[in-house]
């Protein structure tokens, strides 16, 4: 048993923060008010001027694992997850093999079940590898629980094969997430096309390779009749189209924005600097205010970091030759909680919507909250505290991030699932 008193409770539902005390056993959370009585042998957390609220689930991330194990494991990027407050994730296919059958689904499924402290849920592929040209096997991958299917990483190039997916699959229950590129402009270069691009003599990729299939997907969509999710979008324009296209309100359309395209910019990569080399890439000031401004909206769903970790030696390599991505989990929570909450950006409400609740709803699971009957899913946020993003603080298995060795304000200190504490500062 466990009886949090004093805390500051957070939900999707007021910016305002409630008072009270939170008593936890058996899983799940028995009673929420003032002045709870600690029953016989439970333990006491006085989290006095602390929040409370519940612990966030990321619905992007890239685990490695099987194929690419030196960047990350299931294990260890279960434990960034959990180093930055968060309770639940859900895997990319872009492994080796990639996730294109039932078979490597169980196989992610079996490792996770044994190495991970929290649920990790796996999506699957469109086609088979990833190689735009034969669907994969869907309804094997849906038997499992596969509910998102998407070729991450590498646009859908057919549109004819995408569509036809989307009718298979969406009898299903089934929906798309769709990496917005168009591989002969973009290149593979993860450079904005602009000012930067120029002065650092590298060849960029132009918005317009982003925007031209967020729209070409979404127009699939609504001719198939299927739910289709656009992934970290990262243009102002980009932003726009889908808020047109929701306002229709005759397509199912939801999307994400990823932590660094909101900020940080390409003026950041400075002198060939690979941490903030990513797909899509970091394009302009103009393009961050209007993306903050979609997710303060509504025109994002969801909050997603596309967790990305590399070795090393692969991003000490030339800017042109180093992968795109950096790693996020560790550190999404405080960095949002620094630039936009302690500075009166939005509030607690849209972090806990955003990167709580509506990402588990994106997957069919219920969003969890502060409430007597629900089960314990919570983290205690120190305000007050700061994080030092050490590589000793890390806990993901690669450090490629542009927040190492930076100071932010805030600190994830308790993380409570179910019956156990997974972590305690």
């Amino acid at each position: 048993m466990l009886l949090i008193i004093n805390a500051r409770i957070a939900s999707e539902d007021s910016p305002d923060l409630t008072e009270g005390d939170v008593l936890i056993s058996d899983g799940k959370i028995q009673q929420v008010g003032k002045g709870l009585v600690a029953p016989d042998g439970a333990r006491v957390i006085d989290a006095a001027g602390k929040l409370l609220m519940p612990g966030m689930f990321d619905a992007h991330v890239h685990f490695r694992e099987p194929g690419f194990e030196a960047k990350e494991t299931i294990a260890t990027g279960s434990e960034a997850a959990i180093n930055g407050g968060i309770t639940g994730v859900v895997m990319m296919p872009n492994t080796s093999p990639a996730i294109d059958s039932a078979t490597v689904v169980g196989t992610v499924l079996d490792i996770a079940k044994r190495t991970a402290r929290i649920p990790v849920y796996t999506s699957g592929c469109v086609t088979i590898g990833r190689h735009g040209k034969e669907l994969a096997g869907i309804d094997g991958m849906r038997a499992l629980g596969v509910k998102m299917l998407t070729d991450d990483g590498d646009t859908t190039g057919d549109p004819a094969v995408l569509l036809r997916a989307m009718q298979y699959a969406t009898e299903f229950g089934m929906f798309f997430a769709s990496h917005c590129e168009v591989p002969e402009l973009a290149g593979p270069r993860a450079l904005n096309e602009g000012a930067m691009s120029y002065r650092l003599g590298i060849k960029g990729s132009p918005a317009c390779a982003e925007e031209i299939i967020i729209d070409r997907d979404i127009r699939l969509a609504h001719a198939a009749g299927a739910h289709i999710h656009i992934q970290h979008v990262s243009s102002k324009l980009g932003m726009e189209t889908i808020r047109w296209w929701k306002q229709r309100g005759d397509v199912k359309v939801t999307a994400e924005v990823s932590p660094h395209h909101l900020l940080f910019t390409d003026e950041h990569i400075g002198d060939y600097d690979t941490n903030y080399k990513m797909n899509p890439p970091l394009r302009t000031q103009a393009d961050n205010d209007g993306l903050l401004q979609g997710l303060i909206d509504g025109v994002f769903d969801l909050i997603a970091t596309d967790h990305a970790p590399h070795t090393p030696f692969e991003k000490s390599q030339d800017f042109i030759s180093a992968p795109n991505g950096i790693t996020g989990m560790d550190t999404a929570l405080v960095s949002l909680y620094h630039h936009f909450v302690a500075t009166g950006k939005f509030g607690w409400d849209l972090i806990v919507k955003r990167y709580s609740a509506e990402p588990r709803r994106l997957m069919g699971l219920p969003a969890v909250s502060i409430e007597a009957g629900q089960p314990a899913d919570l983290i205690l946020f120190d305000t007050e505290k700061e994080t030092t993003f050490t590589k000793e603080f890390m806990k993901s298995k690669s450090q490629n991030t542009p927040f190492i060795d930076q100071t932010l304000k805030g600190s994830v200190e308790l993380v409570v699932l179910g019956d156990e504490i997974l972590l305690e500062r």
